[in-house]
């Protein structure tokens, strides 16, 4: 009996312990006020477990079955192009119907349709069957795919009433991976997350659980948790405003001074024209080399797996690199983005009563875990969504639009498609664009994921030793480790500490993280000794010496995790999409956490606005086609 239970998104146990994924995704990081939370998304790499496979939405003959299977009936078909003895059917009825036998129509009218290989000997049976014709394929059933096809169908429905979401993998979420310990061992009763942790609860997540139906299953960390971060020997609370800055002993009164006028702008070099500014040069320059390495340099390299030296502010940290910009120094900047929100919120529709309104810093998550948001917006989605269903291949039609050729259990199958959204990692989609732009594909390509390590483990709430927390007690949202202090692990979560039931009574649980960018040894290490990295750490910054030894509840390793966002990255996703636009794929779009930012709550906002985009594209096409 497998020792762990997932949340799956329908109830089916996972695959056994220490199996490798066969299309990973990419561990996703959330900002500072997401608690540290780690955010993950998609990939193909493979994904070493100490746990489980994660998330696995369905057995894979229930995943075969659902390729074959709609409970839409012939809807899901075109019938634009019916054929006169496969009524209902659409191009796929078009070919199908030369081999077709009346048990054959009888199931497609019920909604099965069928690979060339279950049908007659008469056919050649290498032929790809074109089986559905849609408005949009969303490809990638990770959160911003999801987002995306579940803001096509709510919000654009007669626009684009077709809507098709692929999955390489034989479950949908992406990285979401809810873990729940099986009932009646020694993990029993904790729940944890091996991918993103946490969001910021803003108004469209908010709303996208409202819609979704899960609104009441939602749960916020305390409003004023403190985050810390390990300096000198000791954890140091983050200030998180003016009046804690006075107070902190995290930042000498040298460093204060020197962050206070550079806020204001007092003599603060500007920023050279001709050249992107990294997050380190952005930082030293206007408020000091304090601030960057006992701070920023730690949340970069822990929330973003990321090396300050090498990130764009710009791409990384757009709004606040254009507070400084536009403002001439980021207190001006912040004045008047504080005015742009007045005259917004003016003219905006009045905000949904139903919605909480979440206090200071609070970060978001579901009783049963993150996988309770993909789960709902996949069932919404029903028969749409098609897992083990790989892309291998995307040409152009005469007639406009695109085909999509697919390796399925089936066999070769292909899809016809007005439009598409590409919602997998950077490299993913750099495979399927190469053949017609090899410029767009090296751009793609371009995007470094380095390797990250999640460990979940687990201790008595007495070995929690006095310091920024009370003795015995754990409270906050977790910890950062500056490489500067010889801590092999980068920060960690308080998992037990953030939302309820995570931990049974008297335990505490902390996820921690190992690697980034620049330490590519991790995926080297084995579980033992990643277990034993973190438990180390564990004692010199939070734990007493002399703690029992932890319960291990997990160990993840993600050979690809967050995609950098570094000097040149906007240069690269301008490039992509010129590349594309260039090479006549019309309809073909771009998604995913490397263009909206890695925080889920990002992918989600993200999601919602390709939606929008193609939206928009499907609509000026219908518009252009009546003016002809």
């Amino acid at each position: 009996m497998a020792l762990l239970r997932p949340h799956t998104a329908h109830g089916i146990a996972s695959k056994p312990l220490l199996t490798a994924l066969p299309d990973s995704s990419p561990l996703q990081c959330s900002p500072l006020n997401d608690a540290f939370a780690l955010l993950p998304a998609h990939s193909s790499d493979h994904v070493v477990s100490r746990a489980i496979w994660p998330l696995t939405a369905r057995s894979s003959q229930s995943a075969r079955a659902s390729t074959r299977t709609s409970t839409e009936g012939p809807p899901f078909l075109s019938s634009r192009r019916q054929h006169p003895r496969c009524p209902g059917t659409g191009i796929a009825g078009a070919r199908y119907a030369r081999y077709a036998t009346d048990a054959h129509r009888r199931n497609w009218r019920a909604g099965t349709a069928f690979s060339t290989s279950e049908n007659s000997g008469n056919a050649d049976e290498s032929e790809p069957l074109i089986i559905e014709d849609a408005d949009c394929v969303v490809v990638g059933a990770g959160v911003s795919g999801l987002s995306a096809a579940f803001a096509l169908v709510t919000k654009h429905a007669a626009t684009v009433p077709r809507v098709l979401v692929t999955e390489a993998r034989d479950r949908v979420g992406g990285n979401v991976t809810t873990v729940e310990g099986e009932a009646g061992t020694e993990r029993e009763g904790y729940v944890w997350e091996e991918g993103p942790h946490s969001f910021q609860p803003s108004d469209a997540m908010l709303q996208c659980a409202l819609d979704c139906g899960i609104l009441p299953d939602l749960v916020l960390g305390a409003p004023d948790a403190p985050r810390y971060v390990f300096w000198d020997g000791k954890l140091r609370p983050i200030p998180s405003g003016p009046g804690d800055l006075i107070s902190s002993d995290l930042i000498t009164l040298g460093g204060k001074l020197r962050a206070a006028l550079g806020f204001a702008g007092v003599r603060v070099a500007q920023a050279a024209s001709s050249t992107e500014e990294s997050v380190s040069e952005f930082v030293s320059r206007i408020l000091g080399p304090q601030l960057l390495h006992r701070l920023v340099d730690p949340f970069c390299s822990c929330i973003f797996a990321g090396d300050a030296a090498q990130m764009s502010m710009r791409a990384a940290f757009n709004r606040i690199w254009r507070m400084e910009a536009e403002g001439g120094s980021l207190l001006n900047g912040m004045v008047q983005l504080a005015q742009e929100r007045t005259k917004a919120k003016e003219s905006a529709a009045p905000r949904n009563p139903r919605l909480p309104k979440p206090q200071g810093q609070s970060v978001g998550s579901f009783r049963s875990g993150l996988v309770t948001l993909t789960r709902a917006m996949a069932e919404r989605l029903g028969s749409r969504v098609r897992v083990g269903w790989r892309l291998v291949g995307v040409q152009q039609r005469a007639q406009g639009g695109v085909v999509l050729t697919y390796d399925t259990p089936h066999g070769t199958t292909q899809v016809a498609a007005r439009s598409v959204l590409l919602t997998v990692p950077a490299y993913v989609a750099a495979d399927v664009i190469r053949p017609f732009s090899p410029t767009a594909a090296d751009a793609l390509t371009a995007i470094p994921y380095p390797p990250m390590a999640s460990v979940a483990l687990s201790y008595p709430a007495t070995a929690v030793r006095e310091g920024a927390e009370k003795a015995g007690e754990l409270r906050g949202y977790g910890q950062l480790h500056p490489s500067s202090q010889g801590l092999a692990t980068l920060g960690c979560i308080y998992s037990s500490a953030l939302f309820p039931h995570r931990a049974p009574v008297g335990r505490v649980l902390v996820i921690c993280y190992v690697g980034g960018a620049g330490n590519d040894a991790v995926t080297q290490m084995s579980p033992a000794d990643l277990i034993a990295a973190v438990d180390r750490d564990m004692r010199t910054t939070l734990l007493h010496p002399s703690a029992p030894a932890p319960l291990a509840l997990g160990v993840r390793v993600w050979p690809r995790s967050v995609p950098q966002l570094n000097i040149g990255h906007l240069g690269r996703i301008e490039a992509a999409r010129e590349g594309i636009k260039e090479a006549g794929m019309q309809g073909v779009f771009l998604g995913g956490n490397y263009l909206t930012g890695v925080a889920l709550g990002w992918c989600v906002e993200g999601g919602y606005e390709n939606a929008a985009e193609v939206g928009r594209y499907l609509s000026d096409e219908v518009e252009t086609m009546r003016g002809l």
